[in-house]
């Protein structure tokens, strides 16, 4: 998995590619603390993202109530296969997702 970020006026936009599982995700929540430590507001584009296990929804969920306290998070472009996850998990009420 490689995340390409981008930095703009307090928004980190994050583009996760590959897979996001119990072995890749500690290295990306290690890979975007500072980033999201640094960010006012967080958005998600998972164009790219092919797998999201659930330690993948569980970073997703730790980003999430980490942004709460800022402007929050948003999660964009969403495959059906992880919005068929995301759905049975009920992040969707949880999650704010955009098309």
């Amino acid at each position: 998995m490689t995340i390409k970020k981008e930095f703009e006026n307090g928004i980190l936009t994050i583009y996760p590619e590959g897979k996001i599982d119990t072995s890749t995700a500690p290295e990306a929540e290690i890979e975007l603390k500072d980033d999201v430590a640094a960010a006012r507001k967080l958005v998600i584009d998972l164009t790219d993202l092919e797998y999201l296990s659930s330690a993948g929804l569980r970073l997703l969920l730790r980003l999430n109530k980490t942004m709460a306290a800022k402007d929050g998070m948003i999660v964009k472009n969403v495959n059906d296969s992880i919005m068929e996850i995301i759905e049975i998990t009920g992040f969707t009420s949880i999650l704010q997702i955009e098309e």
